[in-house]
């Protein structure tokens, strides 16, 4: 077993109690419930990212999940040293668990992406290669890429659409879609932007993109590949009181980005 630090309700693996040096790439990948298939998604993805990066960290964060995700995160820890962790017991959402990972991120660049691999970790060799030769600060994903190839419910395409829209009209953003689950920062660009979040919700993307281009950073944004795995009732969890939460933090994230 991993020996882990507890600190402010945070469970840390001995990975930042250590006097390591700074990595090249640290991808956060947060949890929620993800228990049936956590060890393994991560496994998968330090397999694959080692293909294109030898000098790298997974930070996978435990976001409050009521099954057994700390324990198959600490299981996948424990048969790779680049899987550390963070876990706490409260659910902050997944804008607190990325928040939360990229506090301890101590590299050059750092990603977020989803654990469920439903988008491959193998996109973000392409979003570094762009990245390093200063192409933008941030790289995204966009499943409006004209290149993007999409798996994927019509339901959801249309309210990826409609989201681009009113994002459009009210941060004027040139990006299309700010939610795809695969986005790559330099680190200087994004740790002090998570500092300062107003919402851990579902617009927690759009605040960073709104705050970073704010400041003048440039986003590219990036072809994925999308195979959507997910259950029919996964499928329709779009319900009204959703959707106008949605609009809700959206609108809190708009004022926050006006006085940022």
């Amino acid at each position: 077993m991993n020996n882990e630090t507890t600190t402010n309700n945070l469970i840390l693996s001995s990975y930042f109690s250590q006097d390591v040096s700074k990595k090249a790439l640290c991808v956060i990948m947060p949890a929620y419930n993800e228990g049936a298939a956590i060890c393994n998604n991560l496994l998968n993805a330090s397999s694959i990212i080692s293909e294109f990066c030898k000098d790298y960290i997974i930070i996978a964060v435990n976001d409050g999940s009521k099954d057994n995700t700390e324990s198959e995160i600490i299981k996948a820890s424990e048969k790779d040293s680049n899987i550390a962790y963070i876990s706490y017991h409260q659910n902050k959402g997944k804008g607190g668990a990325i928040s939360t990972g990229v506090h301890y991120a101590n590299s050059t660049y750092t990603a977020f992406l989803d654990s469920d691999l439903e988008l491959s970790p193998s996109m973000l060799e392409e979003f570094l290669t762009q990245l390093e030769k200063g192409n933008g600060d941030i790289a995204i994903g966009s499943k409006l890429h004209k290149e993007s190839k999409l798996n994927y419910p019509a339901i959801r395409k249309f309210l990826s659409l409609g989201y681009y829209l009113l994002l459009k009209l009210l941060f004027r953003l040139k990006i299309k879609d700010t939610q795809t689950g695969i986005k790559l920062f330099k680190t200087q660009v994004v740790k002090p932007i998570c500092e300062s979040l107003s919402t851990y919700g579902f617009a927690y993307d759009i605040e960073i993109l709104a705050k970073a281009t704010k400041k003048g950073y440039s986003i590219i944004e990036m072809p994925i590949v999308l195979n959507f795995s997910r259950d029919e009732k996964s499928k329709s969890r779009f319900s009204l009181k959703v959707i106008i939460r949605m609009f809700k933090e959206t609108l809190k994230v708009k004022k926050a980005v006006k006085q940022y």
